[in-house]
């Protein structure tokens, strides 16, 4: 029943993952050197098969080095999108900031006039000493009254000029922060700039390659991308890692996996978060945002900050993070498969769990 299980599972996932994280399927057998005996009791002619073998050694590099070129890829797109993040949240602190300003400076100006009333009001009195206006006065208890009023207006302008200095410091203080985070602003937009070039150049660089091929070996190398995920595949559920995972789903999650499913078949695009394309991350941050659970926006923080779960003890809905560098990220949808957006030039889809080099699980609904 394991076998079959097996046998099943992996003709159901089999559609194209992350190229950059499938494992290279096993060596294939090389042809026999030109004057040895190239054939054994039952082989028919192995000149055809050696030919088909020497393509497939050459597609098989070919694989391994667009891996990497996509790899670097994904990780500068994630780069690219925590810089993004960032500065959309700086982007609103400064407004913030600016309107803290504004008010400081309204609140300002309206105890200047106060303070330049009291000023105006003390000129008008000439300063006399108050012993000075109780020889004068007529009314000593009048005088007595004054007295009292001047105490307090004594106190109110102390309280004033207190006020006063302490908006000035506030005004300083957030002029200093916004300041600040206009320079960390800058940083990140240079970030992004860096990051950007990083894509634009490996992922150039692979479709150069990939442009190079002819339509029979691009066809060849697809084939061969799925042998290599299908292996790992073979391999995670041949572990019996599938016989311990029996979560069911939360209200939440079955959201975010309807979501994420119904994206499928629309292009990864780097830094997009849909609704026509997205990145790896870009698709489980705005399915979990649809089920109500906002998200971090990167694979690498999806990981830093959400909590962490077993294997065994996944559901669908949790995020897979793949790779050491967390630089992808699937959902989970049940039955050893994921859905994710896999990289340039392929398009949302279902794939084996185990398809990649698994790093950890982490749950947005824990």
């Amino acid at each position: 029943m394991a076998a079959v299980a097996v046998v099943c599972a992996v003709t159901l996932l089999t559609a194209p993952g992350v190229a950059h994280a499938a494992p290279a399927p096993p060596d294939t057998p090389s042809s026999s050197p030109s004057g040895s005996s190239g054939t054994s009791e039952g082989s028919g002619d192995s000149g055809d098969s050696g030919a088909a073998d020497g393509k497939d050694s050459g597609l098989e590099s070919v694989r391994k080095k667009l891996d990497t070129l996509y790899h670097d890829a994904a990780l500068a797109t994630e780069e690219y999108n925590a810089a993004e993040e960032k500065a959309d949240k700086q982007s609103v602190e400064i407004v913030k900031l600016a309107q803290k300003i504004a008010a400081g400076q309204r609140r300002l100006d309206q105890l200047k006039n106060h303070a330049g009333a009291a000023a105006r009001e003390q000129y008008r009195t000439g300063g006399v000493p108050r012993a000075a206006q109780f020889m004068l006065s007529g009314d000593p208890q009048q005088f007595l009254d004054n007295a009292g009023r001047v105490y307090q207006g004594q106190q109110a302008t102390k309280n004033l000029m207190k006020e006063l200095t302490g908006t000035q410091k506030d005004l300083a203080g957030y002029a200093k922060d916004a300041s600040a985070k206009w320079k960390k602003l800058e940083e990140g937009r240079k970030e992004k700039a860096s990051a950007k070039k990083r894509i634009e150049k490996q992922i150039k660089a692979a479709q150069k390659i990939e442009s190079k091929l002819e339509k029979e070996e691009r066809e060849r190398l697809r084939k061969l991308e799925e042998q290599a995920e299908q292996k790992a595949q073979t391999a995670w559920l041949s572990s019996g890692v599938l016989k311990e995972i029996n979560g069911r789903a939360t209200k939440a999650g079955k959201a975010a996996v309807k979501f994420a499913t119904s994206q499928i078949g629309k292009p990864y695009v780097w830094g997009a978060e849909g609704p026509r394309s997205y990145d790896c991350s870009g698709l489980t941050s705005q399915a979990w945002a649809a089920a109500g659970r906002p998200i971090p926006r990167t694979s690498q923080e999806q990981w830093k900050q959400l909590e962490r779960i077993d294997i065994k003890d996944m559901r669908p809905g949790d995020l897979i993070i793949y790779h050491d560098d967390a630089s992808h990220v699937g959902m989970y949808i049940g039955d050893g498969a994921i859905v994710h957006a896999p990289r340039p030039g392929r398009t949302v889809t279902i794939a084996g769990a185990g398809s990649m080099v698994i790093l950890g699980v982490v749950r947005p609904d824990a």
